[in-house]
């Protein structure tokens, strides 16, 4: 709810109803949530074990960040009873976000015939990882398996090793969470017009497929290989990776340019001469050779300290706390500390409608039967 320290965030008097999941689902709701949404997770009652669906297992729900600003109920969607409540929160939403395999809202009684019914404008979001059409729409899987059917996992290696997973930030949340986002607001602006809602059919095949559109181009110009670990941004590139430091930390490089990688090699503080030329492909491995026998010769905070202020594009791998600590990241509050528990704050920033402050995420179930009464109410005008 707003409060005069909650500012309301551009999405001040949206309201969204969202089943509760796991993965990409809580941190969809939580987007909108921290752009002002008023988002109601509808939780399976507790099991045996007394933890509701949605809920990590073994996490306290203020460690459970894709849950903060999100506010709970329970409904047992195996009944007749519980189902009618979630329509009933939808015919008064503008939102309702499921991340079940095709069918299964249907089966429920929740898919969006019976929804859209009633309420027309409403923005129905289905979150999968394979979409709702396709021979893979009923087959279970994970980010990994998401980013492989891309060809995205394909180009995360070094040359000759075993492709990468990047964690699950880029099938779950890059092109899942953050694209059916996008899609969900875009879906709201046209209601806005048309006073009719729609289906959004989120997949993070779709999602992941869509950010490699930069690399499709440069590989239909001839500009990028289909071999991983050979190209200017995969570590192909010797002055686009990472290096070992003498502490054992690491340091990144990303001097692409011809300015920056002048500057980046001029600090090295070694005899550049007989050095191989920046854009000599064959010369590439003696050159990396060169560059980590460099680095390998001092701390990686000395390294910082060197190529501070400079354009050559080197920068300390900082673990989780020390990003959170360093004088740009905080300066900008880019984190905040919530009852001791680190927290990404909300992004993009806004000049007139700011997002939220992040607050612990609540372990409360409101009451659902309060909650629709409130919702069943005329809505209060937004500023």
């Amino acid at each position: 709810m707003t409060t005069e320290t909650t500012p309301p965030g551009p999405l001040a008097g949206v309201r969204a109803v969202a089943l509760a999941g796991m993965g990409p689902t809580p941190f969809a709701s939580m987007l909108l949530a921290d752009l002002g949404a008023e988002v109601i997770r509808v939780a399976r009652p507790a099991n045996k074990r007394g933890r509701a669906l949605g809920q990590t297992e073994g996490m306290a729900a203020e460690h459970d960040l894709a849950n903060r600003g999100v506010s709970t109920v329970q409904a047992d969607l195996k009944s007749p009873a519980g189902v009618r409540a979630v329509r009933r929160l939808t015919e008064a939403a503008d939102v309702f976000i499921e991340g079940y395999r095709p069918g299964v809202a249907e089966r429920l009684g929740l898919g969006p015939e019976v929804l859209l019914a009633g309420n027309p404008a409403l923005v129905y979001a289905r979150l999968t990882g394979y979409g709702q059409s396709g021979p893979l729409a009923q087959q279970a899987g994970h980010d990994i398996n998401y980013v492989a059917q891309t060809g995205a996992l394909h180009a995360m290696a070094r040359k000759g090793e075993a492709p990468r997973p990047p964690v699950n930030l880029l099938g779950d949340y890059a092109g899942g969470a953050l694209v059916a986002a996008f899609g969900i607001v875009s879906a709201l602006l046209e209601a806005r017009s048309s006073g009719r809602g729609q289906v959004l059919d989120a997949a993070m095949i779709d999602g992941v497929a869509l950010l490699t559109a930069k690399l499709q181009g440069l590989r239909a110009a001839g500009r990028y290989s289909d071999e991983p670990g050979t190209n200017y941004l995969d570590s192909g590139a010797p002055f686009y990776d990472t290096y070992r430091c003498a502490d054992g930390r690491y340091v990144a490089v990303g001097a692409l340019e011809p300015d920056f990688y002048r500057e980046f090699v001029s600090r090295l503080g070694v005899d550049l001469t007989g050095w191989p030329d920046q854009d000599d492909r064959a010369a590439w491995p003696r050159l990396r050779s060169l560059i980590a026998a460099a680095f390998a010769a001092k701390d990686r905070d000395e390294w910082a300290r060197i190529y501070a202020g400079t354009d050559a594009c080197v920068t300390p791998v900082l673990t989780f706390d020390e990003a959170a600590g360093h004088p740009h990241n905080a300066e900008r509050a880019v984190f905040g500390r919530v009852g001791g528990v680190l927290h990404p704050r909300p992004a993009p920033r806004f000049s007139r409608t700011p997002a939220r402050e992040p607050s612990a995420p609540d372990a409360a179930v409101l009451d659902l039967d309060r909650l629709l009464t409130a919702w069943t109410q005329p809505r209060e005008q937004s500023a």
